[in-house]
């Protein structure tokens, strides 16, 4: 069992008046800190824009008005194809105030996505970029759309003169919010279903996890439509009246340049970004630390150091899934061993089970990470059209009086009490009999000086079951036979059944657009081949 710190009472899902609402959440911060600045929107070429929360609750109601006008009802959809711009935020915090429910989608998706996340959600409304807009017309989506210029910052396509006023309707913690695909790593994409009270938590958390507060300013550089830029950025800041610094896209040369002049006290990340800025931005550290540097998925201790060393400060480890609203698990601001996930955040709790049998392990064994909670409060609320996922992913409640989402990923507790990540449930190959974590493979494998990134999936094989498979991204500088070099250094480290049987150069990893490798695209090459 991981014990967390102040955990929940379980005597709080007997009341839903103990939970709130990000609609109540705004509500409280526009009254609170109507003069602090709310947002800061860095266009791709022009000067930043701002608002005030005050300013912005004006935006928020123009856009409930024009979006009024189309005969949303509450409980109604809205597909969201955006990229980072004011617009998606008005939009997400008219939907909450409303009733209404969001689907963030990728800005970057074909028309066939498109129509396909249309065909399962039947969205009331869609708003999207006007870059997206041919994309979007060519999925011939029955719904009507509004085309919005990401870098205006009226927001002119959603203020119109005849914008009617919405009917007043009162929204509780159990309200439907977002709708979001999962990521689809390991598999076809889910529908998870959002709620108020879910924003409202992961916000919570998430601001007392990093010490956000009044007149911090929190640099969004990931996509809004991702749950990591929705729960722990725009609604933690929100919950404490923090500002947030949006910029329109990522950019791994002017990252450093961007935190520096937002004068940026908070950031969240994912590893391969960090990769990225390591690997492009100049050497030179900023002038002033940062406060709080999450970040996902694993660097060398060499990417730790020399990322710490530019930011000034230690960046700290954190787990989470869009299942779960807040990151479950975070590491210490003072924790020596870099790559651990640390320990529950307040309110959230976390224990390791045998996947087969249920019952606890040992210190040092592996076992699956599960999260207790409440669904639809302190996690999802299911799978959209998918009870049968629901009930396989969130297990009835047991004696602690939680509900627990298996997650299907794999840890360990270290001597100190800590999760150690060891990978997902199909991140275990068997080679022979023997269990072989890919993830413990890939940090062995960028560790060579000539890597620059790896992944390793399981390939069948007649004998051993499955092996192992390494496709790696080499540095500019390696030489042609890092194939023959990386055998033999993997031969120096790994026992038989670990080292892998193939070694494929590629130009690049598939990931999404948070940088999670799709380990089943190249699970299917590694097959073809």
């Amino acid at each position: 069992m991981v014990a967390a710190p102040g955990r929940l009472d379980t005597s709080v899902v007997e009341s839903l008046a103990d939970w709130t609402t990000l609609a109540h959440r705004w509500t409280l911060a526009t009254v609170a800190a109507p003069d602090a600045t709310f947002l800061e929107y860095a266009p791709s070429d022009g000067e930043v824009l701002a608002w005030t929360y005050r300013e912005f609750d004006t935006v928020v109601e123009q856009v409930r008005r024009a979006i009024a006008t189309y005969g949303l009802r509450q409980g109604d959809c809205i597909q969201l194809i955006l990229p980072n711009c004011p617009a998606f935020i008005a939009v997400m915090v008219a939907a909450a105030r409303s009733g209404w429910i969001i689907l963030p989608c990728d800005p970057r998706s074909t028309a066939a996505e498109l129509a396909t996340q249309a065909a399962r959600v039947k969205p009331a409304l869609a708003v999207c970029g006007t870059a997206q807009a041919p994309a979007y017309r060519a999925s011939e989506s029955a719904a009507p759309v509004v085309i919005v210029e990401p870098d205006d910052g009226t927001l002119a396509a959603l203020r119109t003169p005849e914008g009617v006023d919405p009917q007043p309707i009162s929204v509780a913690p159990l309200d439907k919010l977002a709708l979001m695909f999962t990521s689809g790593t390991t598999s076809a994409p889910k529908i998870v279903e959002l709620t108020q009270a879910n924003y409202a938590f992961a916000g919570d958390v998430m601001a007392a996890a990093s010490g956000l507060r009044a007149g911090s300013r929190f640099l969004v550089v990931l996509p809004l439509f991702h749950a990591n830029a929705q729960y722990y950025s725009i609604s933690a800041a929100i919950s404490v009246g923090a500002t947030v610094v949006l910029v329109s896209s990522f950019s791994a040369s002017r990252f450093l340049k961007q935190a520096e002049q937002s004068r940026a006290t908070h950031v969240s990340l994912f590893a391969a970004p960090i990769r990225m800025i390591l690997a492009r931005a100049e050497p030179t550290p900023l002038s002033r630390p940062l406060e709080n540097v999450w970040f996902s998925q694993n660097l060398t201790d060499d990417e730790f150091a020399r990322f710490a060393a530019l930011v000034r400060c230690r960046p700290r480890q954190i787990y989470g899934m869009t299942e779960t609203a807040p990151a479950v698990l975070m590491s210490r601001r003072l924790n020596l061993t870099k790559m651990t996930l640390g320990t529950p955040t307040l309110g959230c709790h976390v224990r390791l089970r045998d996947p087969d049998s249920g019952e606890p392990v040992a210190p040092g064994e592996i076992g699956e990470i599960q999260v207790g909670g409440f669904p639809g409060l302190s996690l999802f609320a299911g799978y959209r059209g998918n009870p049968t996922a629901t009930a396989a992913a969130l297990q009835e409640p047991d004696g602690s009086g939680f509900t627990w989402l298996r997650t299907g990923d794999l840890g360990r507790l270290d001597a100190h009490g800590e999760v150690v990540f060891v990978g997902r449930s199909g991140d275990m190959l068997k080679v022979a009999g023997e269990n072989v974590s890919v993830v413990e493979l890939e940090s062995m494998l960028v560790n060579h000086p000539d890597v620059l990134d790896a992944a390793v999936v399981g390939m069948p094989d007649p004998v051993r079951d499955e092996v192992p498979v390494a496709f790696i991204v080499p540095t500019a500088a390696a030489p042609s036979s890092l194939p023959d070099d990386l055998t033999r250094w993997c031969e120096e480290r790994l026992s038989g059944p670990r080292r892998p049987r193939e070694i494929h150069l590629v130009d690049e990893l598939p990931r999404t657009a948070v940088g999670k490798i799709q380990r089943f695209r190249l699970a299917t090459h590694a097959i073809r081949k």
